[in-house]
Order: structure tokens, then C-alpha cells, then sequence
């Protein structure tokens, strides 16, 4: 297939407004890729480049040589071009690098080197994500919508499951099941504004779950191999022996458990989740851990375990507890298609209790209100209310499981940042804020805030931001938008000033969410809902 009809496709798409439109354009597309060319085509469709690490920042997309009159590239060449420049290493790689890049630009025509600027700079804003493009390869490979997702949250890779489609139709997307070491998409909540609105959505009776301000944690395990991915499906094995030593001592030989790693005080009341993330990030052996046990309690986490104990006096670092809601493989079994009330019993049965979050049974307002109240109380982040009788719905946020907090928070995207004056002269200071719009697969602006920065984060958020930088003025310093970072606010209120219609009130940093990508940021249509008093984050 010709680049060029690839990058006439993305154009397409991304002047087309309608969801439907989209996906024929795209199953179009699909379907004249060659087999050999899916893997890459399918990705560049979805805007991503099917190679995760190439070497080339957006410094080196400047001064790139005129576009080519006549179009030559096809989609397979490419592949391999950008296979070359991602293989470059060692001595004078840069300038290797910059010759391959530049070799590949002057054969493509203007339309060509559009598309490949936004897949290098990771910025293709042509509203053709992940999601689109599922319904466009089942669209493509004539098979149901359904069987395509399920074999994405299965597989993890969209290129896998479009040849899978395109090639081997449903019978193959039947053939992706879980398997062990290989993590998947985690189950996610939506929000309430109350334990009454939750009750709501799951119904009675329910299962109210602590929520713990800790890292998402996928723990694998097949006999003596375990492996710790976070949320967004980074291995971080070595960097949580505690986490490795408290599932080598179940007694299970094969496992897929879903849960919390958290740092505890002396007392058992949770760390800010800034320590938290920041020992998952790096383990030092300068300081030693607090290792005395906490009192239990159904409002949050359960004794220290001994294996956990163990191993972080082993390695001299600080205690990071991991806490487990839900069991999806043991021993040959498959789980997720299983209600939570199965799912949750077969965990009880195969996980010290020291290892559980904690979790009650309500049948009503009160006594779900009453399971918030404690855990909040404990200094815990909420509660998550759970309906038993729902399977484990690998990457979606649907009604099943709902969290409430007792405050607005919004996960949203870093647009631009403004210099500081004053004493925060010469850092990145107040940032613009955008949240997600599904339409157009753009970001919609509401609103700046410099609040809850330390001079920690702003030194970090300075170098961060400088390096996603795609305009730098004497004012302010325009991003790529991929920082996300976590935004409490006290509510939603109509603004003229920006284009949304909205604006936050008296919004503050959280913390930033390294666990989350832009395409998983909260839309401007939760934004809206807050404001008219429908739901909140």
C-alpha cells in the first residue's frame, strides 16, 4: 500500500467529524493494507508508531528538508525506515539518527511528512484512537465489535488483534485468553458524588471496598516467576521485592491478582501518595523502613505481612505493602468472566487475609455511608462500591464498580505553562489545564492554576515541561499535551473566557498521574455533568 493513501486516510478522519464516517474510512484503510503491512498500518492509524523508542524528540523535526514532488514510500518501506533509526545506538548515533530521519523525509511528499511529524512527535490529533479503531477493524474483518474488544483487553496490542481479525475473522479473536505474565487492562470505576448515587448504579446489596492512595499493582505469577506491572501496564518486578516476596509465599502456583501497593506509617495510616509512587519509582537503601504492624480494621489495610516485612528488611528500603480486591487466574482457571462474588471468594481462599483490602457487605444507604465515613476517618483516599454479580470487565469503566471520594477531582491534561514571578522566577509555575474531547480528539481548556506546587514540583514540572515543549515565549511555554495531573476543585461554574463554556473553581494540584496517558484524561463531558450537578470525579 502507498504511504500516501495511509496519509490521506489520517487526513480524512481527522476533517470528519462523524463517529460513523470515521470507521468506514478506516476499515477502508484496513482493508487494503497488506497482511505484513497491519502491524504498522494499524498503529499509524491509531497514531502511534508500532516502534515504542526511536531516538528522534521534537528538536530533531525542525529543519527537515523539503517535501518530495512524487510520491514513492510505500507503507512497508517506511516501517523499515523507522526500524532503522530506531536500531541506531553507540558512537555517533545523533548524527546517524538525523541522516535516516532526514533520508526518509526528503522522499516524502508534504501530505507523507504531516503524517509522520505527528507520529514521531506522538501528536496526530486525527481523533482515530484506540477505541475507534476496534470498531474499524471489526468493521473491516466483518465480525462482531464485541469479539474485537475483548481480544484487545486480552492481547494488549492493537496490531496483534487486527491481523488476528483481518486474517483468522472470529475463530481467532476466540483464541486470545488470559494468559499468565502477560498483563491486561485493569477494571476501572466510575465516580459518584455519594455512596446514595453509587448505590445507585450497582444496586443492592453491594460490596463497599476501601480505596487506598496507592499504585495500582498486576501481580503474575506461574510457580517461582512473578512479575508487578502498575496500571498502565509497566513491569515494575524489581523495584517491589516486598510486593514479589508476599505472593511467593501464597501457597497457589499460578495467580493474576489485581490490587494496591501502598507505604504505611508507624501507625498503619497510609503515606502521602507522592512517597508512595516515588519508592515504586526507585528503591534507596539510605533509610530503613517502618516495619511495625498496624492495628487491623475493616476501614483499611490489615497487619504488615510477614513476607513483606521480611524483604524489605532484606534490602534496607521502606516498607511498600501490597494490598489485593480481586483474583482474575488460579491455577489453570480463568476468573474474569466469573461474578465478583465468586471471583472474591476464591480470593479469600488463596490470599492471607494480612494481603486483602479492606471490604463489607452492605444492603443499604447507611451502612455503605457508614463504610466511607471510617475509611475516610483512616486516611483513606474513598470507598469503590462493587456489584457482586458483576464479571471482571478488563479495561472499561462501567457502572459495576463505582468510587466515591469526598472530594472533585479531575484527571486532566497540562496544555501550555506560564514562567513564574517572584519568588517562583525562573520555573514553570501556572499551568493550563484541558480536559479530553471525545469529538475531536483535541483538549478543551478550563482553566490555570499554581496551586499546591512545592518547590519540588515545580523544579521537576520545570525540566518536564521544558522537554515536551513545542513553543517556548517569554511568557508562556506551549507543551505536547501528554503530562497528565490530578485537579481538585471545588466546583464548575460558566465561564465566557474559554471555549468550553466552563471553567474550574479554585482548582489545585493533586499530583501528577505518570500512570495515565492523555487518552486516558477525563472528558469535557464529565466536566459538564459536574456542572449541572449530575456526577462528579
Amino acid at each position: 500500500m502507498r504511504f500516501l493513501d495511509l496519509a490521506a486516510t489520517s487526513a480524512a478522519v481527522g476533517a470528519t467529524s462523524g463517529r460513523r464516517a470515521k470507521v468506514e474510512l478506516l476499515a477502508a484503510a484496513l482493508r487494503s493494507l497488506d497482511p505484513a503491512e497491519l502491524p504498522a498500518g494499524a498503529g499509524w492509524l491509531a497514531g502511534e508508531l508500532r516502534q515504542r523508542q526511536t531516538g528522534v524528540g521534537y528538536a530533531a523535526l525542525r529543519d527537515l528538508p523539503s517535501p518530495a514532488e512524487t510520491p514513492t514510500l510505500t507503507v512497508a518501506g517506511v516501517d523499515a525506515a523507522i526500524d532503522g533509526i530506531a536500531a541506531v545506538a553507540g558512537a555517533g548515533s545523533q548524527a546517524r539518527r538525523r541522516e535516516l530521519l532526514h533520508r526518509l523525509f526528503a522522499a516524502a511528499t508534504a501530505d507523507e511528512q504531516r503524517l509522520l511529524v505527528g507520529l514521531f512527535g506522538g501528536e496526530l490529533r486525527q481523533g482515530a484512537q484506540a477505541g475507534l479503531l476496534a470498531d474499524a477493524v471489526a468493521r473491516a474483518a466483518e465480525v462482531p465489535v464485541t469479539a474485537v474488544r475483548r481480544a484487545l483487553l486480552l492481547a494488549g496490542d492493537l496490531r496483534t488483534v487486527a491481523v488476528a481479525a483481518l486474517s483468522g475473522g472470529a475463530d481467532a479473536l476466540a483464541g486470545f485468553g488470559l494468559q499468565v505474565g502477560r498483563p491486561l487492562a485493569p477494571m476501572l470505576a466510575q465516580s459518584a458524588p455519594s455512596v446514595d448515587e453509587a448505590l445507585t448504579a450497582t444496586g443492592v446489596p453491594a460490596v463497599v471496598d476501601v480505596k487506598l492512595d496507592g499504585i495500582r499493582i498486576q501481580v503474575h505469577r506461574s510457580g517461582s516467576d512473578i512479575a508487578v506491572f502498575t496500571r498502565s501496564l509497566d513491569e515494575i518486578t524489581g523495584r517491589v521485592p516486598e510486593v514479589v516476596a508476599a505472593v511467593r509465599a501464597l501457597p497457589a502456583r499460578e495467580l493474576v491478582l489485581d490490587g494496591e501497593a501502598i507505604g504505611l506509617d508507624a501507625t498503619g495510616r497510609p503515606l502521602p501518595f507522592q512517597e508512595t509512587s516515588s519508592r515504586a519509582a526507585r528503591r534507596t537503601a539510605s533509610t530503613t523502613g517502618n516495619t511495625r504492624r498496624a492495628t487491623p480494621s475493616t476501614t483499611g489495610p490489615a497487619p504488615v505481612a510477614p513476607a513483606v516485612l521480611a524483604a524489605a528488611e532484606s534490602t534496607g528500603g521502606q516498607v511498600l505493602t501490597p494490598y489485593f480486591f480481586d483474583l482474575l487466574h488460579l491455577d489453570g482457571d480463568d476468573l474474569i468472566d466469573r461474578p465478583g462474588r465468586d471471583r472474591w471468594a476464591a480470593l479469600a481462599g488463596a490470599v492471607d487475609a494480612s494481603l486483602l483490602v479492606g471490604r463489607v457487605e452492605v444492603d443499604d444507604a447507611e451502612r455503605a455511608g457508614a463504610a466511607f465515613a471510617a475509611a475516610v476517618d483512616a486516611g483513606q483516599e474513598g470507598v469503590v462500591v462493587k456489584d457482586p454479580a458483576a464479571p471482571y470487565d478488563a479495561g472499561r469503566r462501567g457502572a459495576a464498580w463505582v468510587k466515591v471520594k469526598p472530594r472533585h477531582t479531575l484527571d486532566l491534561v497540562v496544555l501550555a505553562v506560564e514562567w513564574g514571578s517572584g519568588r517562583r522566577k525562573g520555573w514553570l509555575s501556572n499551568l493550563h489545564l484541558g480536559a479530553r474531547d471525545p469529538a475531536t480528539g483535541g483538549f478543551v481548556m478550563l482553566g490555570k492554576t499554581f496551586k499546591g506546587l512545592t518547590d519540588e514540583v515545580l523544579r521537576w514540572q520545570t525540566e518536564r515541561f521544558l522537554s515536551l515543549a513545542v513553543e517556548r515565549g517569554d511568557w508562556v511555554v506551549r507543551v505536547r499535551p501528554e503530562q497528565v495531573v490530578e485537579i481538585a476543585f471545588d466546583g464548575v461554574q460558566t465561564s465566557s473566557r474559554y471555549p468550553g463554556g466552563v471553567a474550574l473553581r479554585f482548582a489545585r494540584v493533586v499530583r501528577y498521574r505518570d500512570d495515565k496517558t492523555a487518552a486516558e484524561a477525563d472528558t469535557i463531558d464529565a466536566v459538564r455533568a459536574i456542572h449541572a450537578g449530575r456526577v462528579t470525579g
